[in-house]
């Protein structure tokens, strides 16, 4: 198998689920500035443009990070991120769609709109006017999450899941693109700190990071 890999949210939290799980996987990065991704060869084995993506020793690519996940989490199914009932797989589940669908979804495209727009304005149609209306959307929910986050470790109880993973990836990153978390969500600003001071936080952090001021 052979991972290719990025700067970006979505390949370090597939960088953070691999060292959670404690798979080594050999990785190519692929220089997501300079859009290597939206032409071939890349596009040849992951015609979304996507990343990260797998590639199985079959020759197969699959290019979701989720299914990404859930392909490896049924090969390595220890330490659970999803679950090891079907009751725990379903409520992860539940939690990573309201996680991605509400929140990181938006924040995404508003960076994609707005900061990271000159990145973005040849690659894909780009929406500047929606970018505002997405922000608040995200801040919106965010206060919501923060309400159902009382008395609980992670987003699904007392599990670290992919569900923890994902909004802590997108908010890391949010937070270095001018998208900060609300000190005043309290609840959330201690499941923050709460994941950042897991090992795999620091590690998936991509070396560009630091040079591009992006947390990817």
């Amino acid at each position: 198998m052979q991972l290719y890999d990025s700067l970006g949210p979505n390949p370090r939290a597939t960088r953070m689920f691999l060292d959670e799980k404690g798979i080594k996987i050999p990785r190519k990065d692929v220089d997501l500035l300079a859009a290597e991704n939206r032409k071939p060869p890349y596009t040849d084995r992951n015609p979304g443009g996507q990343l990260p993506a797998l590639e199985l020793d079959s020759g197969k690519c699959i290019g979701e990070t989720v299914a990404i996940w859930e392909y490896l989490e049924e090969k390595h199914p220890t330490p659970a991120l999803i679950g090891t009932t079907a009751e725990e797989r379903a409520e992860t589940r539940q939690w990573q769609r309201r996680v991605e669908l509400q929140i990181t979804e938006h924040l995404y495209n508003a960076f994609r709109f707005s900061e990271g727009l000159p990145l973005f304005k040849d690659r894909m149609r780009v929406l500047p006017e929606a970018a505002p209306g997405m922000k608040a959307i995200v801040q919106d929910k965010l206060k919501w999450l923060d309400k159902l986050l009382e008395g609980k470790q992670y987003i699904a109880g007392d599990r670290f899941t992919v569900a923890d993973i994902i909004l802590y990836c997108a908010l890391d990153f949010g937070g270095s693109v001018k998208q900060p978390l609300d000190p005043a969500l309290k609840n959330l600003t201690a499941w923050f700190k709460r994941v950042d001071s897991r090992p795999s936080a620091k590690s998936s952090l991509h070396p560009a990071s630091a040079q591009t001021g992006m947390k990817g």
